[in-house]
């Protein structure tokens, strides 16, 4: 079993719990190990065909690790079979519906019989959960409305093509007199890799006319609601879009509120009721005299509840509240920290676009260095580069650093890690080099045993910098191969080599929970976009965002060196 489906058992258990009115104790120790296992960078089943404690995960105590290996070993968990006996059938399916509670969900299940999201919906429609005893209609359209969005959320859409959709619709309402604050929230603010709906957050001086010009924008294909505050569309890209605006002085509160994910936000509201604090959109209500307070930025709201403030990409409910309350959130890796791209290609192989275009662009962003690392001829390719052409586009690159002031071109090549684990290029070759990148591009299919050893392969040849797209995946469109990561990037530390967070949207390859494995096994990472356009280069901002949620800092990012201790660091590698 995969580590995503051990962590749905757990959460569906602390629901049955919930329902059973068991010890608050006992079900958050069950959510905490959800969420745990669910983030955890290692396969559950690999730890114990290792022979490893899943007690060191943190969260995970003796019982649940011993059921946790019960599930993996076995298929099943005789204490969730029996906890499920004891409810009508399909509870645990109308859980999974926002809005639905344990009760809810009891009183569907064994008054109407509905044990499914489709026999829900279709009851919805035909009146019968409006005449159930204290729901009504207004529950019963919430709970229609909620089983439509999950739908759309079924069908996630990368952030690499929702983001210019937002930043256009962004754009347009930002031009509406009095619009203040205008920011989007939710997932995309947390920068998850794909998107279910988008949520923006804002303040207006006159909130309908901002409201109106939403539901006029030509991105919008359908309206789905519509007040003098808030509305709902369908636009381009079939995404749904909400849009929130409260008074000035309560933005800080909005925004929070629909920033963290569920957990995050359930966290802090049992924080505040141990202070005696009531949390919501609006701001903090004293319980004791009933009085709120508002917030017009988040940094105040954290600092309310005796929090550091924690940085969106954060709020996953992954110990970052801990760690603020001892004011132990690190300072993120930010894109203005990053000094320069270390993957590129040209038309030299595949790319669009002049060594020189690509160098001007880079000084444009305010880079000091851009390596150029074109595809080596074994990529299967037109113009992948043999040694001859590497050595004239080599020797270009020195001439054009002789005239192009204000950033430095480093030489460089992206070389094919080939089936047998060797290199599409000689050491002759690549020693003349500032960098390699070595990146597999063929036989996906092999086993783990051997793609694993195929990369350790180019790990330990002391030609080789970076390791680029290591899971070769494609968002939506290919599965990771089979590599055993933890085995990589143990040999990534003891060789000294840099793994790559990939920034192109479509790969985000390391992904989050990769990149903080490797991060805290002292494997140091860099951030390349892969260009190939000189408009590629604003795929940067991807790739910081999936290291600030790796948690990872500017000293834990190669790119994030100044030139000469770039080159320094380079030259140890190798």
């Amino acid at each position: 079993m995969k580590n995503s489906e051990v962590a749905k058992v757990f959460q569906d258990i602390a629901d049955l719990l919930e329902l059973k009115g068991e010890n608050i104790f006992k079900i958050r120790a069950y959510q905490k190990a959800a969420r745990a296992i669910e983030h955890y960078p290692r396969e559950l089943k690999v730890m114990l065909d290792e022979g490893e404690d899943l007690q060191s995960i943190p969260g995970v105590g003796e019982a649940i690790a011993k059921k946790a290996a019960e599930l993996i070993t076995t298929g099943k968990l005789g204490y969730y079979e029996n906890l499920k006996a004891e409810f009508p059938d399909g509870v645990t399916n109308l859980l999974a519906i926002p809005g639905i509670g344990p009760k809810t969900a009891n009183k569907l299940a064994s008054e109407l019989r509905i044990s499914s999201v489709d026999e829900l919906e279709r009851a919805i429609n035909e009146g019968r959960v409006a005449k159930l005893f204290r729901l009504g209609e207004k529950t019963a359209d919430n709970i229609l409305y909620q089983i439509q969005a999950l739908r759309r959320k079924d069908q996630r859409i990368p952030i690499g093509e929702a983001l210019p959709i937002v930043e256009k619709i962004l754009g347009a309402l930002r031009s509406v007199p009095g619009m203040k604050n205008l920011t989007p929230a939710g997932s995309l603010r947390r920068f998850r890799e794909t998107l279910g709906d988008i949520d923006l957050m804002g303040t207006a001086d006159n909130p309908r006319e901002v409201v109106d010009a939403f539901v006029t924008l030509p991105q919008v294909g359908q309206v789905l609601a519509q007040g003098s505050t808030k509305a709902s569309a369908i636009v381009n890209g079939g995404l749904q879009v909400d849009l929130r605006l409260v008074e000035h002085d309560s933005f800080g509160s909005l925004l929070q509120y629909f920033t963290g994910n569920k957990q995050h936000n359930i966290s802090l509201r049992e924080r505040g009721r141990k202070q005696g604090l009531k949390l919501s959109e609006y701001g903090i209500t004293d319980i004791a005299t009933n009085k709120l307070e508002k917030f017009s930025t988040e940094e105040a709201f954290y600092h309310r509840l005796g929090l550091q403030y924690i940085p969106p990409e954060l709020r996953e409910a992954q110990g970052e509240i801990e760690m603020a309350e001892q004011g132990a959130i690190p300072k993120l890796v930010e894109l203005c920290d990053i000094k320069g791209d270390l993957h590129t290609h040209t038309e030299w192989s595949d790319g669009h676009d002049t060594i020189e275009a690509v160098a001007l662009t880079a000084k444009d962003i305010g880079y000091q260095y851009i390596a150029i690392t074109d595809h080596s001829a074994g990529r299967g390719i037109a113009h992948g580069l043999g040694v001859e052409r590497l050595r004239e586009q080599t020797a270009e690159i020195k001439a054009l650093n002789e005239h192009i002031t204000g950033i430095h071109i480093l030489s460089g090549v992206e070389v094919d890690i080939r089936a047998d684990g060797s290199l599409d290029l000689p050491h002759e070759i690549l020693s003349e080099l500032d960098i390699v990148i070595a990146a597999v591009h063929s036989a996906m299919n092999q086993s783990e045993e051997k793609m694993t050893r195929r990369v350790i392969n180019a790990i330990e040849n002391p030609d080789v910098n970076i390791i680029a797209h290591p899971t070769c995946r494609l968002i939506g469109e290919r599965e990771p191969v089979a590599i055993d990561l933890e085995a990589v990037f143990r040999a990534a530390a003891k060789y000294n080599k840099i793994m790559e967070i990939n920034a192109t949207p479509e790969r985000l390859d390391l992904k989050d929970t990769h990149a903080f494995r490797a991060k805290d096994l002292g494997v140091k990472l860099s951030i390349g976009t892969d260009t190939h356009s000189i408009t590629h280069l604003g795929f940067m901002r991807f790739g910081v965002g999936v290291a600030r949620r790796a948690w990872c800092e500017p000293q834990h990012i190669l790119n994030t060196l100044p030139l000469t201790e770039l080159l320094a660091a380079l030259n140890r590698q190798r």
